[in-house]
């Protein structure tokens, strides 16, 4: 009789390091449009200087009677300032032009100034903007995205409304409407707040 030979066995392989590394990847990818949803869920951050104190700002103007005064938010204390990102490209800001002038025309005389803030624009377009819709309150170009970083903008265009204590009492996030501007300043200048 032939004795049966024991079977042979053969080792395991070794574990398959590539196995590993891709889950970590898709793992990763996951991780990363999971955060990416949820940072377009949160509220626009511009909204979050509402009942904070605005940051100051340095804006020389480039347009009419304004043309090289330079304007800063220390400076206008004690008054209301509506502060307005826009720029010529801006489809949606032209919806709003004509009325922040009409509004700076009926409120001025009040201690209300607008002030335009130009963002991401050459001087030329700025300008031929502000003349089509004949602005003469104060504008500037945003030199650097200064002021458009500083107050956390996301788009354009953004309006800032600023108490007389230098409050942030409204953020407005797009193009505004006659009444709800009007609401907005009456409600500042009766000293109410939000």
């Amino acid at each position: 009789m032939t004795a049966n030979p024991e079977p042979v066995t053969t080792p395991p392989p070794p574990p398959r390091p590539r196995r590993t590394v891709w889950l970590v990847v898709v793992l990763g990818f996951v991780v990363v449009f999971i955060a990416l949803l949820a940072s377009g869920l949160r509220p626009k951050t511009s909204t979050l200087l509402h009942g904070n104190p605005a940051p100051d700002f340095e804006l020389t103007a480039f347009n009419g009677e304004f043309d090289g005064q330079r304007f800063s938010l220390t400076d206008m204390r004690g008054q209301i300032v509506v502060l307005n990102v826009w720029a010529s490209w801006c489809v949606a800001c032209e919806q709003e032009m004509a009325l922040f002038e009409q509004a700076w025309q009926e409120y001025r005389a009040r201690d209300v100034w607008f002030i335009g803030v130009d963002y991401l624009d050459t001087d030329t377009a700025g300008l031929a903007y502000l003349e089509r819709f004949g602005i003469t309150y104060p504008n500037g170009p945003d030199i650097g995205s200064r002021i458009y970083r500083d107050y956390r903008c996301a788009g354009v265009p953004e309006t800032f409304f600023i108490d007389r204590q230098g409050i942030v009492q409204h953020v407005q996030i797009g193009p505004m409407t006659q009444p709800q501007l009007h609401g907005v300043l009456d409600r500042l200048l009766e000293g109410g707040g939000w």
